[in-house]
């Protein structure tokens, strides 16, 4: 009886094991996902700069083209 018990004991700890192994599994899982995250912000956030960068070379384009127009009168 003594050993059955033991052994039920033993069953019980690997299971603990086995629940603290998927919970760091799915931790790991979640910071992957935090990090897949980060790095579609941080594309985003680079779009956005190099958008804005197109319109101000854009702007200096429109400027530099009405300035030769004023200046052909």
């Amino acid at each position: 009886e003594r050993e059955r018990e033991r052994e039920r004991e033993r069953e019980r700890e690997r299971e603990r094991e086995r629940e603290r192994n998927r919970e760091r599994e799915r931790e790991r899982e979640r910071e992957r996902e935090r990090e897949r995250e980060r790095e579609r912000d941080d594309r985003e956030r680079e779009r956005e700069r190099e958008r804005e960068r197109e319109r101000e070379r854009d702007y200096v384009e429109f400027c530099q083209v009405l300035s030769s127009c004023f200046h052909l009168f």
